[in-house]
């Protein structure tokens, strides 16, 4: 079977990666192999296509390939929140959490994480139109069948070249372009910054098809066994997070994820709750991806709740 991630060298979908690389799927009977497809809506489409079994992504990419809900289902949180991390220039000298100083500034973003801060930026009372903020693609983020992007790590060098004043990004590119001293962090919205309700913009998911859910839902409790079981791991020991950098990111990247993934660890929960359907739905209504106010229990495979509280390893 097939899991796809739309960023590989990253913390954002790490758990699903585990899951691959520790065994969690092995020990769960399945045969699981973790593969890069970016952007997000492309990942969706091959998984409503048929051509993947799972993604782990943001739950509201989901909409590019399944309209209304129809046909995709949750199984899981990877982690609870909106997951990306906004980065400026260090010599714009912009403090944390000021945002009236992007204005007429030029911020990388990937193909529907852009999202996430055009509705933040909003909700913040800024246009970006009126204010001059312009979210733009990254230079060599090539949305192509194929193309193998790692989107946080073409961010941080975009933005060491000076291609970009800022990015809209993960926490592994993040890390590099602060540590390097090229980027300075001006909103973490898990911790605290931006407006109100951004938190609960959307969230990362594994999720799965309507279908296989109906038709093998061993298979698919079997999934979610393994997502819940890797996050335990990782939050009983993080350096099994270097286990897994080694098998499939760059050494420098390898060496820096076990710090990354400790201080995602508050968030590891695997709980869809109600109120985050809530808010994802609110955001795609906002966004023009959703007419109707869909039922939680049709979008979260419901019938698994149950697999969210297992037992730490």
């Amino acid at each position: 079977m097939k899991l796809a991630v739309p960023d590989l060298v990253s913390n954002s979908y790490f758990p699903a990666v585990a899951a691959a690389e520790l065994g969690c799927f092995r020990d769960e009977g399945l045969d699981v192999s973790c593969e890069l497809i970016f952007p997000v809506d492309r990942a969706y489409r091959a998984l409503g296509d048929g051509e993947i079994d799972f993604v782990a992504g943001a739950a509201h990419g989901a909409l590019a390939a399944f309209p209304e809900w129809r046909g995709v289902k949750l199984l899981g949180a990877l982690s609870q929140g909106m997951y990306w991390f906004l980065v400026m220039r260090a010599d714009l000298g912009i403090a944390r959490g000021d945002l009236a100083a992007l204005q007429g500034r030029r911020i990388g973003a990937a193909p529907w994480v852009e999202m996430g801060l055009r509705r933040l930026l909003v909700a913040a009372g800024l246009d970006p139109r009126r204010d001059g903020i312009r979210i733009v693609p990254v230079p060599g983020a090539i949305d192509a069948p194929g193309a193998v992007v790692n989107f946080g790590l073409m961010a941080a060098r975009a933005l060491e070249n000076g291609e970009i004043d800022g990015f809209w990004a993960n926490g592994m590119g993040t890390e590099i372009a602060v540590s390097n001293g090229v980027g300075s962090l001006v909103l973490d919205v898990r911790r605290g910054d931006g407006p109100p309700g951004a938190f609960d913009y959307t969230m990362g998911v594994l999720a799965t098809t309507e279908r296989l859910v109906e038709r093998s839902p061993d298979t698919a409790a079997a999934a979610l066994r393994a997502l819940v079981k890797a996050q335990h791991l990782l939050k009983k020991n993080p350096g099994r997070a270097t286990e897994v950098g080694e098998k499939r990111f760059p050494p420098r990247e390898a060496g820096l994820i076990a710090r990354i993934i400790e201080r995602d660890l508050p968030f590891y929960d695997p709980e869809i709750r109600p109120h985050s359907i809530t808010a994802v739905n609110d955001f795609a209504r906002w966004l023009s991806l959703l007419d109707e106010d869909v039922r939680y229990e049709q979008i979260v495979a419901t019938q698994f709740r149950e697999l969210w509280r297992g037992e730490a390893t």
